[in-house]
């Protein structure tokens, strides 16, 4: 780690500027390219991807052994000084984000390229700019500058969700642009109040404005923030703006919905980040503005989320509202302003994202081969309940199927195996059982619930009511999650379909496994992963080291002009 560290800071600060200017240096590439370079566009996708998982892995260690209680990486790519001019600002939770987004995203492109990626143009160009999307709006430290990112990842999300075109993903992508479009205008109207307001739109500089406004004006800026808070909560598709992502998720092709997967997280991410810099306990008279409303609202959106996928039959649907459910967990516990809990919440985050994501990418695979690609499995399209269907009626003592073929003691394909344990894997870390990584997760934002002040000190400080709720809704959303999930692999795994054994190519196996792994990597090290994310919600809720990192960045000075050569003297 040492030498990665040096490494990293050697290239620091212009390092952070990779994460944005890689993807879009490679989209530019691949547009020059014809349709028919596919495996040209391949290449270049992964490795762009590829070097940018291993930049934000140099950023992660370089933020991490600083040595810094709140370290911070700041550019300006302009050479102006903020709040003037552009400002990228790296610190732990920006850093863990493009990590998660870079391993995710690995992960799509390697699912991508074994079938989904010949099913449209410019998949791979798309793909890039999606990224490029993402990492700007994890890096920026303006609102202008998020707003632009924002319609990056809306354009490119956009032509993603067409990809392999059909009816329903037209109809799905014209619902997805209605509402983003109607986002964007309250993002607009949101920053326009507030630069007339405040007169910035750095956020640093806002952080330091905002306890000083007049109480005046008091009232016309909480509106301001709660404007720019909607267009926010509809990318984190909190109830009842969310009803677009499940029927938009669902339509998207397979490794599209896997990335998908992690756009509801960046609506979390810009609410997190901003609610603690501009209304944390330095806000003066606007202290937890709001707070109340992002743990009703995500306490709702967990009741939706939990229902729908009870009532889901499809995989995709199932994904779908467990991404609902994730958002209003970490919406709801982020609400609260501790930062115990908001520790638990950022090891959760990665858990739930990744689980998901895997999850997207499995109802591919259990499609194709239970169900031939109709929208519903054998059983689902008649009226009789899969339970009550002759297979499952007990027989005679015999070791024999239909097919005279021994029952008991038959090999399981491998390729079953791995879907069935795949799914038994993003099972676990949903619904939040032990022994992996949603268990540990969840299991720290209770014990914070329980205990807000810490273990040992919060013996006069008794949970609140809304502690007790939330507290009860994560537990009951985990069940009926639990419930939903195991009627599904009882339909899909344990019921007879007279199928043969799928088949399973490495580029499908390998971008699950790896998500899956990385579930199972923050399982076995839970303990430095919670001390980083612990270091991450302090230094989340002490925005001061934030505010005055940024604005104390100065401009590179010019180089300054060579002395005049000595004139010669005149020759007689």
């Amino acid at each position: 780690m040492t030498a990665l560290h040096a490494f990293a800071a050697f290239f620091m600060p212009h390092l952070l500027l990779a994460p944005i200017a890689l993807p879009l240096l490679t989209a530019a590439l691949m547009l020059l390219l014809r349709e028919d370079q596919q495996r040209l566009k391949i290449a270049f996708n992964l490795f762009s991807t590829l070097l940018g998982l291993g930049v934000a892995v140099l950023l992660l260690v370089w933020v991490h052994h600083s040595g810094d209680p709140a370290p911070l990486g700041v550019y300006l790519p302009g050479n102006w000084p903020a709040p003037f001019g552009i400002v990228l600002v790296l610190d732990r939770l920006s850093a863990m984000m493009l990590v998660l987004t870079s391993g995710v995203a690995l992960a799509s492109i390697l699912f991508a390229t074994a079938h989904w990626h010949r099913a449209g143009v410019h998949f791979h160009p798309l793909f890039q700019f999606q990224l490029m999307g993402l990492a700007g709006a994890f890096l920026t430290a303006d609102l202008f500058n998020l707003f632009v990112f924002f319609e990056i990842m809306l354009a490119a999300s956009y032509g993603l969700l067409l990809h392999g075109s059909g009816r329903q993903r037209v109809k799905a992508g014209l619902h997805y642009v209605a509402i983003n479009l109607a986002a964007s205008s309250l993002f607009l109207i949101g920053v326009s109040m507030l630069y007339g307001i405040t007169g910035t739109l750095n956020m640093a500089d806002l952080a330091r404005s905002i306890p000083t406004v007049a109480a005046a004006d008091r009232g016309l800026l909480h509106s301001a923030a709660a404007i720019l808070a909607t267009a926010f909560l509809i990318k984190a598709a909190v109830w009842p703006l969310n009803f677009w992502l499940v029927p938009a998720y669902s339509a998207a092709t397979a490794p599209v919905g896997a990335l998908f997967a992690l756009m509801t997280k960046v609506g979390v991410y810009t609410l997190l980040r901003l609610w603690t810099l501009l209304f944390g306990f330095e806000a003066g008279a606007s202290t937890l503005f709001g707070s109340l409303w992002l743990v009703g609202g995500g306490m709702v959106t967990m009741v939706f989320g939990a229902i729908g996928m009870l009532g889901a039959q499809r995989l995709t649907h199932l994904a779908g509202f467990a991404a609902i459910v994730s958002s209003g967990t970490l919406l709801a516990a982020a609400g609260f302003g501790q930062p115990r809990l908001t520790a638990g919440l950022l090891y959760y985050l990665p858990s739930s994202t990744l689980a998901v994501s895997a999850l997207f990418l499995l109802a591919d695979l259990i499609d194709r081969w239970r169900n031939d690609g109709a929208h519903q499995a054998p059983h689902e399209q008649g009226d009789d309940a899969p339970f009550l269907s002759p297979e499952l009626v007990p027989t005679d003592a015999h070791n024999l199927d239909d097919n005279e073929q021994v029952l008991v003691g038959r090999v399981i394909p491998a390729a079953t195996a791995m879907l069935g344990l795949s799914f038994l894997l993003c099972t676990l870390v949903i619904t939040g059982l032990p022994p992996l990584s949603g268990f540990v997760g969840k299991f720290a934002m209770l014990t914070a619930l329980l205990n807000p002040l810490g273990m040992g000190a919060s013996a006069d400080t008794p949970p609140s009511p809304w502690s007790w709720t939330l507290l009860a809704l994560m537990i009951g959303s985990g069940l009926l999650a639990l419930l939903s999930l195991t009627r599904t692999g009882i339909r899909h795994f344990w019921t007879s379909h007279n199928r043969t054994a799928p088949v399973l190519s490495v580029l499908e196996g390998a971008p699950i496994a790896l998500l899956l792994g990385a579930c199972i990597v923050l399982t076995v090290q839970a303990n430095p992963v919670m001390d980083y994310a612990n270091s991450t919600a302090q230094a989340l809720h002490t925005p001061a080291s934030y505010v005055h990192a940024v604005l104390s960045a100065r401009p590179v000075p010019n180089p300054t002009s060579a002395p005049p050569a000595m004139a010669r003297p005149e020759t007689p």
